[in-house]
């Protein structure tokens, strides 16, 4: 996706460019509705908002100065495709205490070479460096 290709005047998409908006599975966000859901026509998969909507939602936050939101957006997008398990062992690893320095790096290597997820990956060797330096990794957890 280019830079730009999305003003403030695209936003909020889901009221103004609903065509832009397609969920994990490519489905239109206009496809989304009660019937289809009670028609069993929708799995939870298809309501997952995609890597591509993410992004977008990034460039409004770069648009409005929230170059913090607008990471967090793009490190999201990256995440799209693993599965919840995984995400959810990615976040436990990541609390105080809970890994080694060793195991935080090899989280952030599986993200970078298993996922291409590498904003992630450099957030979790920041972290790493970060509880080093705090004493909490768990092999300095106090006892």
């Amino acid at each position: 996706m280019k830079k730009n290709s999305v003003s403030f005047q695209d936003y909020p998409f889901g009221q103004k460019r609903k065509e832009i908006i397609r969920t994990l599975t490519g489905k239109l966000l206009e496809e989304i509705t009660l019937a289809a859901v009670l028609n069993g026509e929708l799995t939870a998969q298809d309501v997952r908002i995609s890597p591509h909507t993410l992004l977008l939602q990034a460039e409004i936050a770069d648009l409005a100065g929230r170059k913090c939101l607008a990471n967090n957006f793009r490190r999201a997008a990256e995440l799209c495709h693993l599965p919840d398990d995984k995400i959810m062992e990615i976040y436990n690893a990541l609390r105080p205490y809970r890994c080694t320095k060793k195991q935080l790096e090899s989280i952030a290597t599986e993200l970078e070479q298993n996922h291409n997820a590498v904003l992630n990956a450099k957030l979790v060797r920041e972290a790493a460096r970060a509880y080093e330096q705090r004493n909490f990794l768990k092999d300095s957890r106090p006892d």
